[in-house]
C-alpha cells in the first residue's frame, strides 16, 4: 500500500505516454447541472500535480455552466494499451489568470483563433457561419499575438478520492482507492 496517489498517478501517466497511440492525456470529464442531470465529454489533461488536475475551455459553455452550478466533477482516464483507468472525484475550482494566460500563449494560433469564434455549445446555423467567424478573427489578430479571451480559462478538479483499476484475468480486476482525509490520504482496496 502507499500514500500518495499522486505519485502513482505519475507513474501510470507517463507509462500511457509511452503506450498510447492517441492523446493518453484525453479523459472524460463528467458534471451535473444544479438539478443533478449530468454530462459527460473528452477534455485534455493540461496539467496535474497534488493541487489537481487542470483542463482549459471556454466559460461561457455547457460544463462551465454546470461548474458554476455544482462545483465538483468526475475524471475518467482509460488507457486501453495498459489495460487500466484511473477515477478521480473531487471538487472545482477555477484556475489562476496567470495560468489560464500561459496555456493559452503555448497554443497554436489556430487554436487560439478558433477560441475567440467558438460560441461554445450553442446552436450553430451552418459549419460556414463558424468558418466566417475564425476568418474574421483571423483579420482582426493578423498584425499580432491572439491575446487570451476573458471568457476562456482553466479549470482545476482538486481530488478527495482517486481510484486505480487494473485489469486482470478472469476479471479478476484490482481496485486501489485513496481518499483524502484530515490526517492526508490513504489507501484501501475495492472488490472488482
Amino acid at each position: 500500500m502507499a500514500d500518495d496517489p499522486f505519485a502513482l498517478f505519475d507513474t501510470w501517466f507517463a507509462e500511457a505516454e509511452a503506450s498510447e497511440p492517441n492523446d493518453p492525456n484525453a479523459m472524460a470529464l463528467a458534471t451535473a447541472d444544479v438539478a443533478g442531470r449530468p454530462s459527460v465529454r473528452m477534455v485534455l489533461l493540461k496539467g496535474h500535480g497534488p493541487d489537481g488536475f487542470v483542463f482549459y475551455t471556454n466559460r461561457e459553455g455547457r460544463k462551465a455552466g454546470d461548474l458554476h452550478a455544482n462545483a465538483h466533477a468526475a475524471l475518467l482516464f482509460h488507457w486501453k494499451s495498459l489495460r487500466r483507468q484511473v477515477r478521480i472525484e473531487g471538487s472545482v475550482r477555477r484556475a489562476t489568470e496567470a495560468e489560464s494566460d500561459a496555456y493559452f500563449a503555448s497554443r497554436s494560433r489556430d487554436s487560439q483563433l478558433g477560441a475567440w469564434a467558438s460560441d461554445q455549445s450553442r446552436p450553430l446555423d451552418a459549419r460556414e457561419t463558424f468558418e466566417a467567424r475564425v476568418e474574421a478573427v483571423r483579420a482582426k489578430f493578423e498584425n499580432g499575438g491572439v491575446p487570451r479571451p476573458p471568457f476562456w480559462g482553466g479549470y482545476r478538479v482538486i481530488p478527495h478520492a482517486v481510484e486505480f483499476w487494473q485489469d486482470r484475468a478472469a476479471r479478476l480486476h484490482e481496485r486501489r482507492l485513496f481518499t483524502a482525509g484530515p490526517e492526508g490520504w490513504s489507501e484501501g482496496l475495492l472488490y472488482p
